[in-house]
């Protein structure tokens, strides 16, 4: 049955739906979105003819019938936002309380979840990658095939050089998308380069959301330049002298920077997972070849089932689409890791080894290094103020109203984190006449900075202390800033304090984060009439610009996945990134564990996963966990979901009543173990792995593990011999650790390593008691 068809039987059901509704609501006329999923199977083909046709018809009856019989009807029909057809079937509604209750009382019903708001969360990364000249992974032969990477944000600016289309070849003959008409955007905006742009607002509108058509484009041309950077990140070309400001100058390219690139806009600024999963169903009939988004939950995650982000790409994945989320800014605290979902590859942030410095001596004597992207003119010695020497009570955090410029002009003003972006902290000391910041933290080393409109610089939690105490204790306390520029040979990677961290609520047998990669100071393309500040009253213009978050983490491996795409046009989604996650390092450059910024030490599988992202050993694994859509599945049977919950994912299918697989047994390429606190008992599981040979024919490994404190770890075979490639062969680890008369506070960590000549097949080890 062709998807026409079923959207027309859809159409027919919800006619019916609206003329019960008629006859028996009473109720309020207050509405909710849902995302409503229907079993197609259930639904009898009665209808023919256009389906938006259809869509037409039945809200005109609705609203025939709602003139007639007003004293029964309630105040407003339903509202449809969209139709899903394809991957996932459905529909997109805003439904009274009465709506909803005579709607899951209908044949076919599935299920309905409240729609939810969401948001958004390159110079030097591809040398800190090693991608470089015209050698590995930037070979020409690894360039030339086609690679389409959808970019799910918030648009893009068509003009920038980034996207430019000389010397490539013709769009590829599968590709199915468009460029669709909109504002300030039309189909000859796109080219040979960026050969997709569409945009979806229904879910945001229905959620309250206004666009100003003039400044935020009812198109997919980006205002925020989130969507820009990101795009630019993944697949943008190769650009000489980019810089901000003459700040990071160099060559700007993506990971994969003679990638397509395909837009589908969603945030306006905010994203609804009404508009989200409909951008990520039409990607799929578009064909694209990788998913990139930066975007998520500002909450704790949710059950898969309820996460329409993670329904929609299980559709993907099943697809053969590689999917790249980012793990969400709310760090550094435990279990605010999102987009968890095990065929998601989900990325944290970490640096590089550049930094834009900016040396702070205070009045005592004491300096302190901080970070800033001012150009001008370095400070000399002034006046700080701080808290109530700068203004009314509140005055600390800087916002509207509570600097006092009598107290600020020609100083510096000290302002702490909070309520309002730092760029607006900025804006409200220029505006009370103040002649510089320093930005304190509480917690945390992360300089992760950003453009201001007045001086300002941004220092860890220690400096923040020092200076503040001195301040606190001085009675006419000064400081000079001096602004270094940019400097490379930092100690790097470290993990961001910003990003989030794991254990995965939802899915606690799987690590979360998958990897860290570059998502701090990242320069890349901007639009033309955004400021780097994103300030109004900001009126400098540059083509890049440099900002921090897991979302610029996100694109840099979606990029290198559409590069190991390219190398290996066979593997599957999750094969890539099995080859991302075991040869992902985690030794930093000065030969010492990679840090964390947030706690003063190194940081866990919970803050980098498997460690950072390396694409030239990813491009040669040795070894591969390959897991299939039918995997997945199994996995979600073994979590207990309920077959109306299983339905989401799979239409018809029931979970046997015993499930012999455990949620640990997942074909993933690392282990999260969960031992449960039993005086006397000693604790123990075991998990299976199957391994696939895509290194040298004939060749052996043998295991290397370090074990976690408190727990023994037993591999079964020690050793794997090949005889061929595409040969697997799999091995049984035993996890055994004592148990434990109170809770433990704190996870240990391990490894599995299989070596094999420069092979290195690596997979973190996380046990938790609990």
């Amino acid at each position: 049955m062709n998807s026409t068809s079923v959207t027309k039987m859809f159409n027919a059901m919800l006619l019916l739906l609206a003329f019960n509704i008629v006859v028996i609501s009473t109720a309020s006329a207050d509405k909710q979105t849902y995302i409503v999923r229907m079993d197609k199977t259930k639904i009898t083909n009665t209808y023919k003819g256009n389906s938006k046709a259809w869509h037409e018809a039945v809200f005109d009856s609705i609203a025939d019938v709602s003139s007639q019989e007003e004293e029964v009807f309630e105040a407003t029909p339903p509202e449809l936002i969209y139709t899903y057809e394809s991957a996932f079937f459905g529909f997109a509604a805003k439904l009274s309380a009465k709506h909803l209750e005579y709607l899951k009382k209908m044949d076919g019903f599935v299920s309905a979840i409240p729609d939810k708001m969401l948001s958004l969360h390159t110079t030097r990364s591809p040398q800190f990658l090693s991608l470089k000249g015209t050698k590995g992974l930037w070979h020409v032969s690894n360039l030339h095939s086609d690679v389409i990477i959808g970019v799910v944000d918030s648009g893009i600016w068509p003009e920038h050089v980034s996207f430019h289309d000389h010397g490539m070849p013709p769009v590829p003959s599968r590709w199915r998308g468009i460029c669709e008409k909109g504002t300030k955007f039309s189909p000859s905006n796109c080219n040979r380069k960026l050969i997709g742009a569409r945009y979806f607002y229904g879910g945001y509108l229905a959620a309250g959301g206004k666009i100003n058509g003039t400044e935020k484009y009812l198109s997919a041309r980006d205002s925020s330049g989130h969507g820009t950077h990101t795009a630019s990140t993944a697949a943008g070309n190769l650009v000489e002298n980019a810089n901000l400001f003459g700040l990071a100058n160099g060559s700007a390219a993506g990971m994969r920077y003679t990638s397509r690139i395909a837009v589908y806009k969603v945030c306006w600024p905010g994203c609804t997972s009404v508009d989200i999963l409909a951008a990520i169903v039409q990607a799929i009939e578009d064909g694209v070849d990788v998913l990139s988004l930066s975007l998520g939950s500002v909450s704790e995650a949710e059950p898969y089932y309820q996460d329409y982000l993670a329904i929609a790409s299980f559709f993907a994945v099943k697809s053969g689409i590689f999917v790249t989320f980012s793990a969400g800014n709310t760090g550094p605290f435990k279990y605010t890791a999102v987009n968890t979902a095990p065929w998601i590859m989900t990325v944290a942030a970490s640096t590089m080894d550049r930094s834009f410095p900016a040396i702070v001596k205070l009045g005592n004597g004491q300096i302190f290094e901080g970070s800033s992207l001012y150009t001008g003119k370095n400070i000399q010695p002034l006046p700080i103020v701080y808290g109530k020497t700068a203004g009314s009570e509140g005055a600390e955090y800087c916002i509207p109203g509570l600097l006092n410029p009598k107290l600020v002009k020609g100083k510096i003003v000290i302002c702490e984190q909070g309520f309002i972006s730092l760029a607006s902290k900025g804006e409200q000391v220029k505006l009370a006449g103040g002649a510089g910041m320093l930005i304190v933290s509480f917690l945390g080393e992360d300089l992760a900075t950003e453009v201001h409109v007045v001086p300002a610089t941004l220092l860890g939690a220690i400096a923040s202390e020092a200076v503040k105490k001195y301040v606190n204790s001085t009675k006419a306390p000064t400081a000079s800033i001096a602004f270094k520029g940019t400097k490379y040979g930092s100690r790097a990677p470290k993990v961001a304090m910003f990003s989030s961290r794991g254990p995965n609520l939802v899915g606690p047998d799987v690590i979360k984060p998958d990897v860290t990669a570059p998502g701090v100071d990242i320069l890349a393309a901007w639009p033309a009439r955004t400021s780097p500040s994103v300030l109004k009253q900001d009126k400098r213009r540059d083509l890049f610009n440099i900002i921090s978050g897991t979302s610029m983490a996100c694109p840099h491996v979606s990029g290198i996945a559409a590069l190991l795409k390219s190398k290996h046009r066979n593997w599957s989604p999750a094969a890539i990134k099995s080859a991302l996650m075991t040869t992902a390092y985690t030794i930093d450059n000065r030969g010492k564990p990679i840090a964390d910024l947030a706690f003063y030490g190194s940081a866990t599988p919970f803050a980098l996963g498997s460690g950072h992202v390396d694409p030239i050993k990813a491009s040669n694994p040795g070894l591969i966990y390959d897991i299939t859509a039918e995997d997945y599945v199994e996995y979600l049977c073994s979590l207990k979901y309920k077959d109306s919950q299983i339905s989401l994912f799979v239409e018809g299918l029931k979970c046997p009543r015993k499930v012999a697989m455990q949620p640990g047994d997942l074909n993933y390429p690392s282990f999260a173990v969960n031992f449960k606190v039993k005086a006397q008992n000693v604790s123990s599981v075991a998990y299976k792995r199957t391994v696939t040979n895509v290194g040298i024919p004939r060749s052996s490994y043998k295991v290397s593990v370090e074990e976690p404190k408190g727990v023994s770890v037993i591999v079964r075979p020690k050793t794997l011999s090949f005889k061929k490639l595409g040969e697997k062969l799999s091995y049984k680890v035993s996890f055994i650790g004592l148990s434990r008369k109170k809770k433990v506070g704190r996870p240990s960590f391990g490894s599995l390593v299989w070596l094999s000549g420069n092979y290195r097949v690596r997979s973190p080890i996380a046990v938790t008691w609990k």
